[in-house]
């Protein structure tokens, strides 16, 4: 009976192990076919990957197979739909169909007009002025995410070309808040698994939040403009001069600066005596020179037109200005106007329609094709290190090669 028993265990170990196929480590075997397929309803559109020919990066679409976190989803809020048209197009994606609303009451209304089940989610609100506001812009992304996080999304990020309340990142006084750890919390309460940002105010944010938080830099692609300046006024290196119009922000300018290949000068603030106004003194030569002043973050941009008046009074030949946020508030536009400043460099993290029209110095540089190639390589799992040191290569339908 022993050796009978032996038998029939060896017959139902040979069994199996012929009906359970031996896969290679980390795959699972294919599910049964789905029962509600077999009942005659329409398959879904067969998968296809989209790949880039310079930076050979591939997309999948269409089903979660050869993919670390699902099938790419792209929505937006009502912050800067333009620039999130302009990203979904570089890469080829349409926007996801959300509504996004208010109630009678006022209150934000977000519905889901799609699955993201098991989906990469990508969700595209800057935090900033213009619109209903930057209370309300925050409030729409907080709300879209938990949307996405209740409808099964596998990973959300949240896309947030201007960051808002970073300027709040410590106590200045007693009794103040720390906002910008505030908003850092709520993102990952409200289900956020990773940032994507623009020049954060300051860098430190990053060490607030438990999750990533990728930080760009649009020094490169400002760069890039301020390179076809020169070239168009037939201007050499040398005759460029990086302004920094702080102390705070010499980092910024001298990375710009070696972008450049220019030299580099800085104002600097000074109180020598007590009781007496403080003094600002310019370190590095700028007579005869075109120069840049670079900033973060461009507000009323009094500190940018004063900067401009004392390099004229210093000498300098032309005055221009480069700006990664331009937030703009009045009388930043009137400012700018009656300033010594030629032409002011900005980028598109918020919205600027209304201001280009009131202002003819803005000129506006999209930041769509580094953000599109950010998403793309988060997508697909690739580094995001090139982003950080060179001008991004832009990603347009045309140059993506379809494959099944």
């Amino acid at each position: 009976m022993m050796l009978a028993a032996m038998r029939r265990h060896a017959a139902v170990a040979a069994a199996a192990a012929v009906a359970v196929p031996v896969l290679p480590f980390g795959r699972k075997p294919a599910p049964p076919p789905s029962p509600v397929l077999a009942e005659g309803r329409a398959k879904p559109q067969p998968a296809y990957t989209l790949v880039h020919p310079t930076l050979g990066i591939g997309m999948r679409l269409g089903d979660p197979d050869g993919m670390n976190h699902g099938p790419l989803r792209i929505f937006a809020g009502n912050a800067h739909p333009k620039l999130a048209e302009a990203i979904a197009r570089k890469l080829g994606v349409p926007l996801g169909d959300a509504t996004v609303g208010r109630f009678a009451c006022g209150e934000v209304n977000v519905v889901l007009n799609e699955s993201v089940r098991d989906c990469d989610v990508f969700v595209i609100q800057p935090t900033c002025n213009g619109g209903a506001g930057p209370q309300e812009h925050l409030v729409e992304l907080l709300i879209m995410l938990d949307a996405i996080r209740r409808g099964a999304a596998n990973r959300i990020t949240a896309v947030i070309p201007a960051y808002g309340y970073a300027r709040m990142s410590a106590k200045e006084k007693s009794r103040s808040p720390i906002s910008a750890r505030l908003v850092t919390d709520l993102l990952q309460v409200a289900g956020a698994h990773r940032v994507l940002t623009i020049e954060l105010h300051a860098s430190q944010i990053q060490g607030f939040a438990s999750y990533p938080i990728d930080n760009m830099y649009a020094l490169p692609l400002l760069a890039d403009e301020l390179d076809k300046l020169r070239k168009a006024r037939g201007l050499q290196a040398e005759d460029l001069v990086v302004v920094s119009p702080d102390v705070g922000g010499t980092k910024r300018a001298s990375a710009l600066a070696k972008m450049l290949c220019a030299p580099l000068a800085i104002f600097s603030r000074q109180r020598r005596r007590p009781n007496e106004p403080a003094e600002v003194d310019l370190v590095g030569e700028v007579q005869g020179k075109t120069c840049i002043i670079v900033d973060d973050i461009a507000d009323t941009a009094e500190t940018l037109c004063q900067a401009a008046q004392k390099l004229k009074a210093r000498g300098a030949k032309d005055v221009v200005a480069a700006v990664v946020h331009g937030v703009l508030s009045d009388p930043a536009c009137s400012n700018i106007n009656s300033s010594e400043l030629e032409k002011v460099f900005v980028t598109d993290t918020i919205p600027l329609d209304d201001k280009v029209s009131r202002c003819p110095k803005l000129k506006v540089v999209s930041i769509a094709p580094l953000l599109a190639n950010a998403i793309l390589r988060i997508h697909s799992s690739h580094s995001l290190s090139e982003l950080f040191d060179q001008a991004v290569i832009s990603i347009d339908r045309g140059d993506l090669n379809h494959t099944e």
